[in-house]
């Protein structure tokens, strides 16, 4: 597969908050070999894209926190799934990794390598060789995890606690308000910390709410691990705040969404500690 490294890693100079930001979906390095395989067109494969959220939260390295985004398109592969969650009926033999029992979002589609858009389109015209399934996997998947893992990894050394921020965006055709926070119901993610996510984005003028329709995917299950001090929240944005969401371009409005976001995370990532686990900030000589 002829594609660029599967992430980027934006590192600030020296972290100084226990937050890691994650952008799993706003790839949109789109390789040959997919178009060829595709029966769509570009842009109806860029309608499954968080298009831009990147760069929607690109300021958080100035805030001291590190971002992590995919370069890989969703419709390839969606990291916010089990590896597990792969659909068996869209190859042509035996997957070389064990298969869960079909979930409801692999029978919709929506595996870890989708078969649908967003709307709903089939992505391919025919099955699949099943060395396709472990290209993607080894390729993207496993060094995405194992890039995110070692942020949390590292910042829960340093800090005491690791808060993973997944940043996402929505369809504006849902009846969302601008920010869905999700915490799994807050399964992954201390009440203390929604909270004060909550009242970051009020403070900017975001409507908000929790969970609804969005509680959170197989990130947050993976890294919140709430008892250990390692938290994972999600964020949804509604896409009609900054993007044109048929031709996939930034809207006029993309740069002042982009500093209220900013301001927002940087009330945010300036949360004491207390509530999060045992942390401590670490101290200036380090």
């Amino acid at each position: 597969m002829n594609q660029p490294p599967p992430f980027r890693l934006d590192r600030p100079a020296r972290q100084s908050v226990p937050f890691v930001f994650a952008s799993p979906h706003s790839g949109r390095a789109y390789p040959q070999s997919l178009l060829a395989l595709s029966q769509l067109d570009s842009v109806t494969l860029r309608r499954s894209e968080d298009a831009f959220v990147d760069e929607l939260f690109a300021g958080m390295t100035a805030l001291g926190a590190p971002l992590l985004a995919a370069q890989f398109p969703r419709v390839l592969l969606d990291v916010n799934r089990s590896i597990a969650e792969l659909d068996r009926t869209m190859f042509d033999g035996a997957l070389n990794v064990k298969v869960d029992a079909p979930s409801p979002r692999v029978a919709a589609g929506l595996g870890v390598i989708p078969r649908i858009v967003r709307d709903g389109a089939e992505i391919y015209s025919r099955k699949l060789d099943t060395a396709e399934a472990d290209v993607r996997l080894e390729q993207l998947y496993k060094p995405y995890h194992a890039a995110l893992a070692g942020l949390m990894v590292e910042t829960h050394a340093r800090f005491g606690v690791a808060v993973l921020i997944d940043c996402h965006s929505m369809p504006s055709t849902l009846v969302v308000p601008d920010i869905v926070l999700g915490d799994r119901y807050g399964a992954s993610a201390a009440p203390v910390l929604t909270a004060r996510a909550e009242s970051a984005f009020l403070r900017e003028g975001f409507t908000v709410t929790r969970n609804t329709p969005y509680a959170g995917g197989h990130t947050t299950l993976q890294y919140g691990k709430v008892a250990s001090g390692c938290h994972a929240l999600q964020i949804e944005i509604n896409r009609a705040l900054y993007l044109d969401e048929d031709k996939i371009t930034r809207k006029p409005s993309f740069g002042l969404v982009r500093a209220r976001l900013t301001r927002s995370m940087e009330y945010l990532t300036a949360m004491p500690l207390t509530g999060l686990g045992s942390g401590t900030l670490p101290l200036v000589a380090e």
